[in-house]
């Protein structure tokens, strides 16, 4: 799908553009600014079907720290990854506190451990508090039974149209949060998979790393990234 095509039922876009406006917690005005537009047409975008330039969506994307194919809408069933790579493309490392950025929104990541012999990574939703990594689990999965120990945990986000996305890897020591602080966070993540997940999981870091793989800007833009 280009930039100029609408996906089916054209207004997705708004849609996916106040959805996310709105876990970010973002003003339009805010939005705006650090897409370099102005806020009168992200008014547009958000409640009308509109034609939006790769540039255009590009600075979007990045202003809501998502991407291009999340935007227009990427295919669910199929893993990320297909296709050649970006003409030029450039890989650069992240500084923690631009990992630190880029995870706040929480959403879903992987977390990795050693258990019964056995290496486990799972998906988890998750969300950031006071700096460690918090999800929910029920007490009869695996991680709920590892109790303390060390892990990794990974979050990453790519654009399968533009070639490009970011990775984040923690390494640090997971614990299962007391009662009292299990109930400050019962608000704070809600597992997609359901059920009865009470065990709060909470990682600390001890390590933040992250990678970023971007096109060439004339792979992007034709020329120079505006």
């Amino acid at each position: 799908m280009t930039a100029n095509e609408q996906p089916d039922g054209a207004g997705d876009l708004s849609r996916r553009v106040r959805r996310r406006r709105s876990v970010l917690g973002l003003t339009r005005e805010e939005v705006a600014a650090r897409a370099r537009m102005d806020s009168g047409y992200l008014a547009r975008v958000e409640h009308a079907p509109v034609a939006l330039t790769t540039s255009t969506l590009i600075r979007l994307a990045d202003a809501l720290d998502t991407t291009v194919a999340e935007l227009l809408g990427a295919i669910p069933e199929q893993p990320p990854g297909h296709g050649r790579a970006a003409l030029r493309p450039v890989l650069a490392e992240l500084s923690e506190q631009e990992c630190l950025r880029l995870i706040e929104p929480g959403g879903i990541g992987r977390v990795a451990f050693e258990w019964a012999g056995r290496l486990h990574v799972l998906p988890v939703n998750f969300a950031v508090h006071h700096g460690g990594i918090v999800f929910r689990t029920a007490a009869t999965t695996s991680i709920g039974q590892y109790g303390e120990g060390p892990v990794a945990f990974e979050v990453d986000r790519f654009d399968q149209g533009m070639r490009q996305g970011w990775s984040v890897l923690i390494d640090g020591t997971a614990r299962h949060a007391d009662s009292d602080r299990a109930s400050l966070l019962s608000t704070t993540v809600d597992p997609w998979a359901g059920g009865d997940r009470q065990v709060y999981v909470v990682i600390t870091p001890t390590c933040i790393t992250g990678r970023r793989v971007r096109a060439g800007h004339d792979a992007t833009t034709g020329g120079s990234r505006p």
